[in-house]
């Protein structure tokens, strides 16, 4: 029997099947569109091929993540932030915090025993502390998404991006670019920038130890760098980071099975 964890996200939306030890078999991706259910199906078929098994041997299937409620072969919807709070967990057991980077928002969070959420903030009013802006920004700058993390890697002179307005932000790169600015360097300054806003997001909720950093962002292993100089704790990543509030779901969705004591249906 296989459980499945769907997270469908505002950038992208992922899928994670498990097996009953927990172990993940397979795992799927696809870019959110705005008919939910498609590419919750879409990215559920590309898990189930990842892993070489049939829908059938789906027993269960957990939801998370904004669309999470209009997904019609779902057994249980959970928040995604109790998801990526448990993904995290698992991955790191030490880890007493969770740095959430996604397309349109910032989590951070703090764990009670058991990988539960205790408290958490997150960005309220501008998308300049998300992952959405880094994709713009490399618009502005004529460079691929996969490109921003080494690039910023190479920064010399990091220049500040002070804005917390995504308007006034994508501004200053624009006048950066036109003074002759490196690119590198208006990418460091951006990983830079969101690793600020980031650690005043940790430090609402108590930072005081080990982090793990999760989401599409924390790919970028730019991001990553400026987050290790800036928190001064452990900063952990998983392998796929993106997919961690999909396994927390598969996690949460086996507990829920177990609990339940009946047998578990065929996915539809």
């Amino acid at each position: 029997m296989l459980v499945a964890g769907i997270d469908i996200g505002s950038g992208t939306t992922k899928c994670v099947l498990i097996d009953e030890q927990g172990s993940v078999r397979g795992r799927g991706l696809a870019k959110t569109k705005a008919d939910f259910e498609k590419v919750a199906r879409e990215t559920f078929e590309a898990a189930l091929q990842n892993a070489g098994v049939t829908a059938e041997e789906v027993g269960y299937v957990a939801t998370t993540g904004l669309g999470r409620y209009s997904i019609s072969f779902r057994d249980i919807q959970i928040t995604d932030l109790t998801c990526g709070a448990r993904g995290a967990a698992v991955l790191f057991p030490n880890t007493k915090y969770v740095l959430d980077i996604g397309a349109q928002s910032t989590r951070a969070i703090r764990l009670r025993e058991g990988g539960k959420v205790k408290e958490f903030h997150m960005n309220e009013k501008c998308a300049a502390g998300s992952g959405g802006f880094l994709e713009r920004a490399a618009k502005y700058l004529e460079v691929t998404v996969e490109d921003i993390g080494p690039l910023s890697r190479g920064a010399q002179k990091p220049q500040p991006i002070s804005s917390v307005c995504a308007v006034l932000a994508e501004s200053e790169i624009i006048n950066h670019v036109s003074q002759g600015v490196g690119v590198e360097d208006i990418l460091r300054g951006i990983h830079n920038s969101l690793a600020d806003r980031a650690y005043g997001m940790l430090k609402r909720v108590g930072l005081d130890g080990e982090i793990t950093f999760i989401g599409g962002v924390a790919k970028q292993d730019g991001m990553l760098v400026a987050a290790r100089e800036k928190f001064g704790f452990t900063v952990n990543v998983p392998e796929h980071p993106e997919h961690t509030a999909a396994l927390g779901a598969a996690l949460l969705g086996l507990q829920r099975l177990k609990k339940l004591g009946r047998p578990a249906k065929a996915a539809a």
